[in-house]
């Protein structure tokens, strides 16, 4: 899944010389959480709205250095790994740069949580299974080989949640017989946390992602 094409480059950064009337006036006419900061095309790192209101106009951005938030994702970076700098930093605009930290542009949100809700974990029929095993003993070969071994295809997993020794995997399955898959998970030493034959909980998650996407674009 190819993320450059949603680089989206229509606002320039702040220069750090920038005064604060016109950052100001900036985030007021634009609904983004943080607007990026550079200094002679090198990336510095974002102004966040909360702070801008609060610093004093008659200053300037490198008045307020120290305030820059400096996240940032790489052009490389795979989908998942750009919704989770998202989340970390719960800002709804994510500067990308390049392997020599120039400049490209910005991912939004939105267009993000779209790439979320069209994967086949959302959108295609299937049962949810959450299994769970200790940290050192579970692993996602064994995991893929007890579903294929029932017939199953697997339509997306991943660690859902880790606690002092036990890790939980949340996988959903494109096909049912969770009767015979949840014996075998059994036998191989994984406890069944829940299971689901329709799919109410791929809903529920999806109503959450876009509700976060709504909430972080207020």
């Amino acid at each position: 899944m190819d993320t450059l094409i949603y680089i989206i480059r229509d606002i320039d950064p702040f220069d750090i010389n920038t005064g604060m009337a016109e950052v100001k006036k900036a985030f007021s006419q634009l609904t983004y959480s943080h607007i990026p900061v550079t200094r002679e095309g090198v990336f510095l790192g974002c102004v966040s709205e909360t702070d801008a209101h609060c610093f004093d106009v008659a200053k300037t951005l490198s008045d307020y250095a120290y305030a820059m938030e400096p996240f940032f994702v790489r052009a490389d970076a795979n989908w998942f790994e750009i919704l989770e700098a998202f989340a970390d930093h719960s800002s709804n605009i994510m500067p990308v740069l390049s392997e020599n930290n120039t400049y490209l542009g910005y991912f939004e949100l939105a267009d993000i949580m779209n790439l979320f809700n069209n994967t086949p974990f959302l959108n295609e029929n299937g049962a949810i299974i959450v299994v769970e095993k200790g940290s050192r003993d579970y692993s996602f070969s064994e995991i893929c080989q007890i579903i294929e071994s029932n017939n199953a295809k697997i339509l997306g997993v991943f660690i859902s949640e880790i606690e002092d020794d036990k890790t939980q995997a949340t996988i959903k399955i494109g096909e049912t017989g969770l009767t015979a898959i949840t014996q075998t998970f059994r036998r191989y030493g994984y406890e069944i946390v829940s299971s689901h034959d329709e799919d109410k909980w791929t809903d529920n998650l999806k109503e959450r992602s876009d509700y976060l996407d709504k909430y972080l674009n207020i």
